[in-house]
């Protein structure tokens, strides 16, 4: 039997820096797979250091009730957050102009509010880009941020979101206004459930621009700062993401 030995020259020199090699590129590919993991992760909510709360509102529906609650949150200068639909922006732009240009924030609800987690990945991307150009064409900024219809969060919206570069907004407090409850219920919804950090869903209803007044003042009185949902979110450490609904 022959032993094959391997002299420390060149041909040993170069399996050694392959197996390097092979090990660092191995340890790029786990580093890749972690971060593309993180980023996948939907935000339900900011940072719970700060007294911090933003208000987002999707809008498919409802326009007739946009006006008042533009007009409540100039008079308590508060912005939030308006997730636009593509139908919607398509039949009301200059409604979508005026919350622009009253600075509140405009993000992404999708073309047609489909169920997301009923379309492949090229699916949700080719919603997702319609409502994109729609918004960029009226405002000439695109949007950053994407709240799924139905808060669907299946894999494959979660990747199309990705690569359209969205964060991925939820909530951790639902108003449940498209049920139209009293205005009550809904302030005691939100104003009891407020916590540091708090994203707030709600959608243009009559109850619901009549409880805004009284969602803000009462907010403020316990010391909430009212924010958008892309400065709630922007300097949230990925590790301190909140996967989990209230």
């Amino acid at each position: 039997m022959r032993i094959l030995f391997i002299r420390r020259g060149p041909l040993y020199k170069c399996i050694l820096y392959a197996m390097i090699a092979a090990f660092l590129i191995g340890l790029g590919i786990m580093a890749t797979n972690e971060k593309h993991e993180r980023v996948l992760a939907p935000i339900y909510q900011g940072s719970d250091k700060e007294k911090k709360i933003a208000l987002a509102c999707n809008v498919f529906w409802g326009e007739e009730y946009i006006p008042k609650m533009l007009e409540i949150l100039q008079e308590n200068n508060v912005k939030i957050t308006f997730f636009a639909g593509g139908t919607w922006v398509e039949d009301f732009p200059d409604l979508l102009k005026k919350m622009d240009a009253a600075g509140h924030e405009i993000g992404s609800h999708g073309y047609s509010h489909p169920h997301p987690d009923q379309l492949s990945q090229s699916g949700n991307l080719k919603d997702m880009q319609k409502a994109e150009k729609l918004i960029f064409d009226c405002l000439q900024k695109r949007p950053k941020l994407y709240a799924p219809p139905y808060g669907e969060r299946g894999p494959a919206v979660l990747k199309a979101a990705e690569e359209q570069n969205y964060s991925f907004i939820l909530w951790s407090i639902d108003t449940i206004d498209w049920q139209r409850p009293s205005p009550e219920v809904i302030i005691q919804r939100v104003v009891n459930k407020a916590h540091n950090g708090a994203i707030v869903l709600m959608h243009p209803t009559a109850p619901t621009a009549t409880a805004l007044p009284q969602i803000i003042k009462q907010l403020k009185e316990k010391g909430y700062q009212f924010v958008t949902v892309g400065e709630l979110t922007s300097s949230l450490p990925v590790e301190e993401i909140k996967n989990k609904e209230n």
